[in-house]
This record gives structure tokens, C-alpha cells and sequence, in this order.
């Protein structure tokens, strides 16, 4: 019974995603490592630009700290705490520069209540139930042949999906407020944009990518509860 949904051919929907996915985190990473060994003209470290970035919108009870692991830098919205990896935080390299503006661009969305922002994070708790129940929901459906279970899975597969949706405006936005804020902070040098934007344009193609496996894997889900539900 299980033949359908391991072995189909709705698998052929995921390759393009795949291989989107692949190449953006080839991407990423060889932009990333360029980028990392370019300084700043500046001298600006990552936490010092998101620091000044942070002042010129006039925010100011965000704190800036170094966290652990390579690039898990991310802006916690509960604690309000911009959080960069050591070599984001360290570095005065265009790449850290980058990196940094767009959490604080985080932090700015956060402060000005961005709607779309609003938005995925009241999204957070029910998608993260949602992609935790959808698979065991979707194989109990089609193992018992509960057509009612199944689509169950699915919505809850789509909750999911709409967050990834919802992700793509709020990291676009994010990275457009990064490279104004440099550029108007005199953080980089109108020369160094370019530069800048290429390695947080590699980053949001990982997003697009993810965005685009989520939706085929809906469909792909889609057409199989379908399929099921006309054979019973």
C-alpha cells in the first residue's frame, strides 16, 4: 500500500527543486567565500554595522551578541537579540557586512511592524505542527484508506507551505533594507554594493529554492490523496 506514495512518478515534480536547491547552496556558499575575503574599505566589523544600523533607525533596546556555530546568524524577535556567528560578528569583510545588515533589517521590520513579518511569525507555531503531523497523517490515510485523514495531512502540509510563501517577501525586504541602510549609514563604499548585494541575492535564492520544493511537494501530495480518493 505504501507503493504509491514512495515510488510514483509525482517524484519527477520534485527534480526541478532539487536541483534549484543544489545550485543555490553551491551558490551560497562559493559567494560566501569569496565575499569573506574582501574587506571593507571601512573597517566596519559585523557587529559594528549592525550596531550602527541599528542607531540610525533609532532602535535601541536590541542587543547585538556573538553566537555559536558557522552562519546561524538570525534577529530573535522574543528577546530581541541580534544574534551573529563568530565570523559574521568578527569580520569586516563585505560578505559579514552583508550578513549583518540583513538581520538588523530584520530588526528594523520587527520595530516598524512589518505586516508580512506580523504575519510569519504569528504563522510559526501552527506550521511547525503542521509539517510535523502532515506526513504521519497522509501514510495512516492511505495505509487505512481514509481519503478524510489524508487530506487532513495535507492541509496541515499546506500550513507549512504558506509559511515558506510568506518567508520570501519578509527576507526580500530584508536584504533591500540592508544595502540602503549600508549605503546610507557610510558603512560600505558605493563601490562595494555591488559586492554586497551578490552575496545576499546567492542567500535569498536558498530561500526561493526551499520555497519551491515546499509547493511541489504540496502538489505532488496532492494529485496522490486525489488519485486515492477516486479509486475508493
Amino acid at each position: 500500500m505504501l507503493f504509491p506514495l514512495y515510488f510514483d512518478p509525482t517524484y519527477i515534480l520534485l527534480i526541478p527543486a532539487i536541483i534549484l536547491a543544489m545550485y543555490a547552496q553551491t551558490k551560497v556558499q562559493s559567494t560566501y567565500y569569496k565575499y569573506s575575503r574582501v574587506p571593507s574599505k571601512t573597517g566596519f566589523s559585523g557587529a559594528q554595522a549592525a550596531q550602527e544600523i541599528l542607531r540610525q533607525n533609532r532602535i535601541y533596546d536590541v542587543r547585538v551578541e556573538q553566537g555559536r556555530g558557522r552562519l546561524t546568524d538570525h534577529y530573535d524577535s522574543r528577546s530581541k537579540i541580534l544574534r551573529l556567528s563568530p565570523e559574521v560578528y568578527n569580520s569586516s569583510s563585505l560578505a559579514a557586512l552583508g550578513i549583518a545588515a540583513h538581520e538588523a533589517g530584520h530588526a528594523i521590520q520587527h520595530a516598524n511592524e512589518y505586516v508580512p513579518l506580523k504575519f510569519r511569525n504569528a504563522l510559526v507555531p501552527v506550521a511547525n505542527i503542521g509539517s510535523q503531523l502532515a506526513l504521519p497523517l497522509l501514510i495512516l490515510g492511505l495505509v487505512l484508506s481514509l481519503p478524510n485523514l489524508a487530506l487532513i495531512g495535507v492541509l496541515g502540509f499546506s500550513l507549512a507551505v504558506l509559511f515558506q510563501l510568506v518567508t520570501l517577501p519578509v527576507e526580500f525586504n530584508a536584504s533591500n533594507r540592508a544595502i540602503a541602510a549600508l549605503e546610507r549609514g557610510g558603512i560600505i563604499h558605493r563601490d562595494e554594493t555591488g559586492h554586497t548585494k551578490k552575496v545576499l541575492s546567492a542567500a535569498a535564492l536558498t530561500y526561493v529554492a526551499a520555497t519551491l520544493m515546499a509547493v511541489m511537494q504540496l502538489f505532488r501530495l496532492m494529485l496522490l490523496t486525489g488519485g486515492r480518493r477516486r479509486s475508493y
